[in-house]
This record gives C-alpha cells, sequence and structure tokens, in this order.
C-alpha cells in the first residue's frame, strides 16, 4: 500500500488511516463532525496528494485534449482552469477531473488517485496527435486547504495577495501552484507542490493557522461536505457506464465540437435520458447509503442510492441517487429501503439546505 509523503505527520496527528485508492490515507483524526464543521466555519488543511497528475504538452496539445475531453477547452487561458471529464466510446465516464491551462499547448489533468493508470491507457490510446503525456502522479503533493479563514491563512504563508484570484484560477509561487478551486464548496485553495518540499509547506500551513484553530481533515469530512454540495465522485455518482447527461453533467458536455461519443451525449439532450441523478433528503430518521433501493409513493423500485449520509450541518440524512426519469422531479416524496424498512423521503434541490 502507498503512503503520501505526508503519512507520519498523519500518524503524529493521531489519524485513523485507512485503504483509500491504493493508498494509507487519514480517514479522519478529532470525528467527522468536529471536522466537518471546522472546514464549515474556520479553516481545515486535507492531504490529497494521492490524487494524479498528469502534463500534456505538444504543439497538438489543444486539439487533443478536444477531442478526448467533454467540456470546451478552447476557451481558457494561461491561469485558468476547467472542471471536466474523460468519456468512453460506449458513453460512459473514464474519470473526471481538473484541467489547468498552464501555457500555451501546455496542460495539467488532475485526476482521481484510482483511475490514473486506466486513465493513461485510454488516452494514450486515443492519442493519434502524438502529444506528450507525462504521468508525474509520483512526483507531486497535494495539499487543500478549505474554509472561510483559508485565505488568511495562505496570505501569511505566501505573503501574496491571493484575493484578486477568481474562482478557478490558478498562479504559480516558484515551483508552487496556487489554485482556487477545492471539493467542499466552503472556499478554499489547491496547492500543488514537489514531494520534497509538502512536509515543510504543510508545516508552514499550521503555523500561520494557529491563530484560526488551524486543523487536520480527513477524508471522510471531505466526503461530508461534498455530499452537502451534491458533488459527483467517482465510484458512486459516476463511472463507466453512466453518461454525464444522466449525471447532472451537460453544463460540461458541450457537443458543439467532436469527441469521443459526442453524438451520443448530443442525442440524449436532444430526447432524454431514460434515468438522472436527484438529491434527496430524509423525512423520517435514517441515514441513506450507497447501494440502498429508492421507490416511488406507489413503493415500486425506481432507483439505487449512490451516496448517503448524516449531515452534520443540517442534522438529517440527505442522500444523491438514480431514479427513473419519470420519478425525478423535485418535492416527488419517494422512500428508501433501510435494512428491510421503507423511509419516506423527498427530492431536493442541490446544494442540501
Amino acid at each position: 500500500m502507498k503512503k503520501t509523503p505526508l503519512y507520519d505527520l498523519h500518524v503524529d496527528f493521531g489519524a485513523k488511516l485507512v485503504d483509500y485508492a491504493g493508498f494509507l490515507m487519514p480517514i479522519q483524526y478529532e470525528g467527522v463532525s468536529v471536522e466537518h464543521n471546522c472546514v464549515k466555519n474556520n479553516v481545515g488543511v486535507f492531504d490529497v496528494s494521492h490524487m494524479g497528475e498528469f502534463l500534456i504538452y505538444g504543439k497538438k496539445s489543444e486539439s487533443f485534449l478536444q477531442s478526448v475531453l467533454s467540456n470546451d477547452i478552447s476557451i481558457l487561458q494561461p491561469g485558468q482552469a476547467q472542471y471536466n471529464c474523460i468519456p468512453n466510446d460506449n458513453g460512459g465516464i473514464v474519470d473526471d477531473l481538473i484541467l489547468y491551462k498552464l501555457d500555451i499547448n501546455k496542460y495539467m489533468l488532475v485526476v482521481n488517485a484510482s483511475n490514473i493508470e486506466k486513465n493513461i491507457d485510454f488516452l494514450c490510446s486515443k492519442n493519434k496527435n502524438m502529444v506528450n503525456i507525462d504521468n508525474l502522479s509520483d512526483v507531486y503533493s497535494l495539499i487543500s486547504v478549505q474554509g472561510p479563514n483559508s485565505l488568511n491563512v495562505l496570505e501569511k504563508v505566501f505573503e501574496l495577495e491571493l484575493v484578486d484570484l477568481k474562482y478557478y484560477c490558478f498562479l504559480k509561487y516558484e515551483d508552487i501552484i496556487i489554485s482556487n478551486t477545492g471539493y467542499t464548496g466552503c472556499g478554499g485553495y489547491e496547492i500543488y507542490c514537489k514531494n520534497e518540499d509538502v512536509v515543510g509547506l504543510w508545516n508552514n500551513i499550521f503555523e500561520a493557522g494557529s491563530e484560526f484553530n488551524i486543523k487536520p481533515i480527513g477524508l471522510a469530512a471531505r466526503d461530508t461536505l461534498r455530499l452537502e454540495m451534491g458533488f459527483c465522485l467517482y465510484g458512486n455518482e459516476l463511472n463507466d457506464e453512466i453518461s454525464p447527461i444522466e449525471a447532472g453533467l451537460s453544463w460540461i458536455t458541450k457537443t458543439n465540437k467532436i469527441f469521443t461519443s459526442s453524438s451520443l451525449f448530443k442525442r440524449q439532450k436532444e430526447v432524454g435520458v431514460n434515468k438522472k441523478l436527484i438529491g434527496f433528503e430524509m423525512l423520517e430518521k435514517a441515514i441513506p447509503r450507497n447501494g440502498y433501493a429508492i421507490y416511488s409513493s406507489e413503493k415500486r423500485k425506481i432507483g439505487i442510492v449512490t451516496s448517503g449520509t448524516m449531515s452534520p450541518s443540517l442534522k438529517k440524512g440527505i442522500g444523491l441517487g438514480y431514479v427513473k426519469y419519470s420519478f425525478s422531479n423535485l418535492n416527488n416524496k419517494i422512500f428508501i429501503e433501510i435494512r428491510g424498512n421503507m423511509k419516506q423521503a423527498l427530492i431536493v434541490k442541490t446544494p442540501f439546505k
């Protein structure tokens, strides 16, 4: 099992460590609720160095990426980032990712740890333009500083004016990339650096954040935070058999260009899909979990839960799941089967409130 360069620090902080995508990662430190609310109301730090980084460069990099990514990257300027996905030949999703435009014909793709090898294989199979694809996943680390006080902490660390750095934009500071992105919905920054520099950076962040009672945050709170926002997670809401249209990602699926499965997605946009990703909140005291069956108000099975939890902020059960399209309207009452019992829920708009 792999370890990130910050592993020893996680042990020192008393982290509970688990296998996550082949890495021994901190799932929690003080507890999910404490960590969740720390990010929501203050500032917390995640080690997400298990994520993969690819460098794509060469004369035809833009045309290559336009042909394999769902979003339109031609609108990007250097210093801008973009949420994207890699569709497969059958209309499913190889992975979702963030694309960074480093320079003209030079890009960085940040991908999910569990899909690193699959992504490389797929991209290489489509590389008719002979662009350079370098897998730098074992070279770079990634720290995510999230929460309303993240700006105050990082301006002390880097002595930079980060307040003008717009959402989904980034800047370079020596060998470091500082990006106004994150997976929590609480505001914050993601910082990419070489492995040999990450321990020093982590320590500097905690020193600068001591006055804000900064805390290390595990992956469990990262999941509850993203779920409250209704963000998709690969392996739950997204996989090789689900289309971005079904997943509510039409906004990153631009069918005014030709890319893998684009004709299928164009047809899905025009005629509709059979199932749709919905958010729901429990109307009874119950916690939904991945794999639980979803039923209509007439007790017909109509779908399945993909993610669920007891929301630390809202103090009620919330979840995401796929249901037959005809049952996906907001405010529809549904039932979640939990250990043989039918628990009532309501389809709601995300982010959850």
